[in-house]
């Protein structure tokens, strides 16, 4: 025996190494990516929460000096578009054009947001918002939605090919300042053991308890 040699692996064992990595890393790689999405979509939940704090402060403001220019998206005929609100925001230094570039901006949604000189000063937005905000008004519940991220429809199945997320899951956020991260299978009634109530109770409602949810939304940037 040669004392000198050094212990090798087979052919067969490398293979077998080999194989219980590619085991490993298939198993691996789906749970990394939807901790990955979650992490994101947490990112974006966190960016609505900004918004609506913007958007609350205002309401709160108009309320407290009975002056109807600061209200809710829904309180105000003029605001149809989500450029018009963000225009409100910003004009009324409740957020700056920076926050908004930050906020409407997620994985796969790029809204492109420009500074118009003023004075006012305002902003143009293009391309795809990340965040669909709702008609909400000062007599909604707090349960009501004031924003969802745009691949979600209310009470709809999540569609792959939407942005962002697709139909990985869907984030919320309410009137009352709670937000939430859901998953695909939260989406409609349907998992939520088709009980529209226990549906309703767990997402929230649109304002007005209205059934349509493109004609409570403000128009996203096209």
């Amino acid at each position: 025996m040669n004392k000198n040699s050094t212990p090798a692996f087979t052919l067969i064992e490398l293979l077998v190494v080999i194989s219980i990595i590619a085991v490993l890393a298939a198993l691996a790689v789906p749970a990394l990516t939807q901790a990955l999405t979650k992490g994101q979509m947490t990112g974006t939940m966190n960016n609505a929460r900004q918004l609506y704090l913007a958007g609350f402060q205002m309401a709160t403001d108009g309320a407290a000096n009975s002056n109807p220019a600061y209200s809710w998206p829904g309180d105000d005929p003029a605001v149809t578009s989500l450029e018009a609100y963000c225009n409100k925001l910003v004009q009324n230094d409740y957020l700056k054009p920076g926050d908004i570039q930050k906020i409407l901006n997620a994985p796969g949604a790029t809204c492109n947001v420009t500074t118009v000189p003023g004075p006012p000063v305002s902003v143009t937005l293009t391309g795809k918002s990340a965040l669909k905000v709702y008609k909400v008004k000062e007599v909604d519940s707090s349960s009501t939605i004031f924003s969802v991220s745009s691949n979600y429809a209310y009470n709809a199945p999540l569609d792959a090919t939407k942005v962002p997320y697709g139909d990985k899951g869907f984030v919320v956020m309410r009137r009352g300042g709670d937000a939430g991260v859901y998953r695909k299978n939260e989406a409609t009634q349907s998992g939520w053991n088709d009980d529209l109530n226990k549906f309703a109770a767990a997402i929230g409602r649109l304002p007005g308890d209205s059934p349509d949810d493109a004609a409570t939304a403000l128009t996203n940037p096209q």
